[in-house]
């Protein structure tokens, strides 16, 4: 077999299984990965120097191909109404038809480490049968100094091998597509999709199920500082802002995405950035745009002009799920170490297309946990097929699909800490204003970015606050920069009546969707549900 690269020669794919390879390519950089991904026809170069390539028929994750090997080991432990089981024989057999399947191939491997704070960080090994699935992998993890890796020995191993095609009735799951995670063994073995996201939230669920039993609370969330203890965290599902938001020129970025809350303060999980670049502009968001300009950035169907090879990024012919990946560093004001303090600020951010929710309310440590538990956001027509008006999203934890154990277990944690730590909380409507989607307009961003200025820099909790009658929730009555009427929704409609209607349809969504947690919570939490005080007309 022949091998290139940077590795632990007692522990090499041998020790996982693997024989007759064509070749292993341990820990290979930008450049060489370029060249390897060029070669095998895996990607195109954009004319600013980013690599680019295409997902094929998966352009998003599949969620309904995720498993996690049910054995007694972890039976108690699993949130089994949100997640899907494997048996072991199953996966028994799915390993060894992926080990199988790569023989004769070359793969990429990368040693990576997942978690900035060195006492709860996950040693990760990821195996992928594409180049550039290497390349990205080592954009979105934590790279090792190259003298750490002759000593590499993986807590964590994933394999990545698109072209192997799952049997759903030899392997337990539902299509050709599989992602199947056991945790007893610490593998994850992913097939039948070139969608390289499912690497990142592979690594992230393993993060979930583990660390809150080191009292580690882990969060899908983007992170921000303005200094030691002055840490800001961005609660929100896609397309709420998350990105957007924490890359602030103002602040320190600690990252995008994934973080974990321990004894020591907060710490990313990444070592790189995933950024949504549909629509994505120079002059809105500037520091992310000139990352698509760099060699090294990895970016995922985004459709390129066939002669200058200059990206559009307003073309979603391909998917409106068009990303870049990039490392943390690409970015000006980013950490250099991925930590930081406790925060100071959570901010829970929606997406409310129905257009009922205020711009900013703050929460108490109830409210923050029902809001927490509930993950709420809104589809809107066109992005879906079949969604013709606005729908209610509700993932708990901002996360569901990538949290392993009972959302009450992180809710609880989160809980405690904004208690123990006194954090403020915010609730932020980054969605529709003056009436639902379709009617009224987007949330504009100069409002949304003066309201968090001002809860960051700590001024709004001096403000005067009135008590929202449909939602109950802590509305500022004047914010300075920002035009009053906003700051109270029901004043941006034209018909009153028809924002009392909608606002009571959707706090009817929010208790029924609440149900399922309300024997998993104390009174508090239940009585931070939102109670109208005033009938439609």
């Amino acid at each position: 077999m022949r091998q290139t690269g940077t590795f632990n020669a007692a522990h090499g794919a041998d020790r996982f299984g693997f024989h007759d390879l064509a070749a292993a390519h341990w820990n290979l950089r930008a450049p060489q990965l370029y060249g390897e991904a060029l070669r095998r026809g895996e990607a195109n170069i954009a004319a600013g120097g980013a690599l680019v390539a295409e997902t094929g028929i998966h352009t998003g994750r599949s969620p309904k191909d995720k498993f996690i090997v049910r054995d007694e080991a972890i039976e108690k432990s699993i949130w089994w109404d949100n997640n899907q089981a494997m048996s072991r024989p199953h996966f028994d057999a799915l390993l060894q038809d992926f080990i199988a399947h790569a023989k004769g191939r070359e793969l990429f491997a990368q040693d990576l480490y997942a978690g900035a704070d060195p006492s709860f960080r996950v040693k990760t090994r990821v195996f992928t049968e594409l180049a550039w699935h290497s390349l990205f992998i080592r954009n979105l993890l934590i790279r090792p100094e190259t003298s750490d890796l002759a000593g590499f020995v993986p807590d964590l191993t994933i394999v990545d091998l698109p072209s192997f095609k799952a049997d759903p009735k030899r392997h337990g799951c539902r299509s050709e597509t599989v992602i199947a995670c056991d945790f007893s063994r610490r593998i994850v073995l992913i097939g039948g999709t070139s969608y390289a996201g499912e690497m990142k939230k592979a690594v992230f669920t393993y993060l979930n199920y583990l660390l809150p039993e080191h009292d580690v609370m882990p969060m899908h969330c983007s992170a921000n500082s303005g200094g030691r203890n002055e840490v800001a965290l961005f609660f929100g599902l896609s397309g709420t802002g998350k990105t957007t938001l924490s890359a602030d020129p103002s602040r320190m970025l600690i990252g995008d995405d994934e973080h974990g809350w321990s004894k020591h303060g907060v710490f990313n999980f990444e070592g790189g950035c995933y950024a949504k670049a549909i629509r994505l502009s120079r002059e809105a968001e500037p520091d992310i745009y000139a990352t698509t300009e760099r060699f090294g950035t990895v970016m995922e169907n985004v459709v390129l002009d066939p002669i200058t090879h200059e990206p559009d990024f307003d073309d979603d012919s391909k998917t409106e799920n068009t990303r870049i990946a990039y490392p943390l560093d690409f970015i000006v004001n980013a950490s250099p170490t991925g930590r930081d303090g406790r925060p100071r600020n959570i901010v829970m951010l929606t997406c409310d297309a129905f257009g009922v929710l205020p711009p900013i309310a703050k929460l108490d440590p109830s409210q923050a946990m029902y809001h927490f538990l509930s993950g709420y956001t809104a589809k809107v027509a066109g992005t879906e097929k079949g969604v013709t008006e606005p729908q209610a999203t509700f993932s708990a934890c901002f996360g569901a699909p990538f949290m392993p154990r009972h959302p009450s277990v992180y809710g609880n944690l989160l809980r405690d800490l904004i208690e123990k730590h006194h954090v403020d909380c915010w609730l932020v409507n980054t969605g529709w204003t003056g009436g639902k989607y379709g009617t009224g307009r987007r949330m504009p961003i100069r409002v949304t970015r003066r309201l968090l200025a001002a809860a960051l820099d700590g001024s709004l909790n001096r403000a005067n606050f009135r008590s929202d009658p449909y939602f109950g929730l802590a509305v500022p009555t004047r914010v300075p920069g920002v035009e009053p009427h906003i700051l109270e929704p029901i004043k941006t409609w034209a018909s009153k009546a028809e924002f009392a209607e909608t606002a009571k349809r959707l706090i009817g969504m929010f208790k029924e969707n609440f149900v399922k947690f309300e024997r998993h919570v104390d009174e508090e939490v239940l009585s931070a549900a939102p109670k109208p005080r005033i009938a439609a007309a």
